[in-house]
């Protein structure tokens, strides 16, 4: 195969930052997605819709000529949400959900939830107008290791809220283990999970052998390889339950390659590349288009896309560096050869 036609993807999680950073972050993932989940972390953070409303202009303002790139915003859940804030967001289109953070769980999420279970009556709400909720599924205790945090917040969080609310629309984050994938599978139409592509195509050996690679950080951790495996299997299932979400996080190059480096992989300058790679990997380049395409749009609600993207088959190197405004930037995969390129 030398050419893959696919309808416009869109990217179910992604982080553009702001300010100056949007020359950068915009123009990367306009060029390849029709849709994108922007996350609320900023300082401050977004947490109505009025002020989702003005970043969404600011990255309108970014996005190139001829692109109908379509930022859809997330709000930034705190202990403070209303009941009355649900409703402002069910009620604007371009608000897709609220995003939950438990405190302290990745860049900037000092602002974040600190106890689920005394947010019900906006559960309620969200569950009574449908507007979903985005999980980023850890429990921040210091006493529980890093690599089972995914699993002990889905049971000790996750199972008890959808008791609760049955009807809640919810989407697990970035899942990162074999448990996130039992547990989205056994849940409801209205339960569903975004994948990454370090997580599909790397382990916690990837980012610790040999060497600490920094570049290879994020936020679930990577983990050990029988997780990979689940998610890999998930990706390539044809379940319609899983679907893209890069969580492409930008930081600069000093801030990650510190004493206490910062988590995040900037993956959108190769995204829907790395996907391929990945689906080829295992000989399932069919399911890419449901994957990236499809699914995410049906869970949401969207119509699916009926322009297309191709993908050719050309050898690229993924750059070094990407200069911004704070900076060069260290792509994920930097410095690596990919055998599928966008086609201009």
């Amino acid at each position: 195969m030398q050419s893959l036609s696919l309808p416009c993807p869109d990217d179910w999680h992604l982080h553009l930052r702001d300010e100056g950073l949007l020359a950068t972050t915009v123009p990367a993932s306009a060029k390849v997605f029709g849709r994108a989940v922007i996350m609320p972390n900023l300082v401050p953070p977004v947490t109505t819709v009025a002020q989702a409303m003005d970043y969404r202009a600011r990255i309108l303002k970014q996005v190139p000529a001829g692109s109908e790139f379509r930022p859809l915003m997330a709000l930034y859940l705190t202990q403070s949400t209303t009941v009355a804030m649900v409703k402002d967001a069910a009620e604007q289109s371009e608000v897709i959900g609220f995003k939950l953070y438990p405190s302290g769980a990745t860049t900037n999420s000092d602002a974040g939830v600190t106890d689920i279970e005394a947010l019900d009556t906006v559960f309620a709400a969200m569950a009574e107008y449908q507007v979903p909720l985005l999980v980023h599924g850890e429990v921040t205790h210091a006493e529980i290791d890093i690599f089972d945090r995914e699993k002990v917040f889905i049971d000790t969080k996750l199972r008890p809220l959808l008791a609760r609310h049955p009807k809640l629309k919810l989407v697990l984050e970035h899942i990162t283990t074999a448990d996130a994938v039992d547990f989205v599978v056994s849940q409801g139409e209205n339960v569903a999970a975004t994948i990454t592509p370090q997580h599909l195509l790397m382990n916690r050996n990837d980012m610790l052998v040999g060497g600490i690679r920094p570049h290879n950080y994020c936020l679930p951790i990577l983990k050990r390889r029988e997780h990979q495996q689940a998610l890999q299997q998930a990706a390539i299932s044809g379940n319609p339950k899983f679907f893209l979400g890069t969580d492409s996080a930008p930081h600069a190059q000093d801030k990650k390659e510190a004493a206490c480096g910062c988590a995040g992989c900037y993956s959108a300058p190769a995204a829907l590349e790395l996907y391929a790679h990945f689906f080829e990997q295992m000989g399932a380049l069919d399911k890419l288009a449901d994957f990236a395409s499809h699914f995410g749009a049906d869970f949401y609600g969207f119509a699916r896309a009926e322009d297309t993207l191709t993908l050719v088959r050309e050898s690229w190197t993924v750059p070094a560096t990407v200069d911004t405004s704070v900076g060069p930037m260290v792509p994920y995969w930097a410095g690596e050869t990919l055998a599928w390129k966008i086609q201009d």
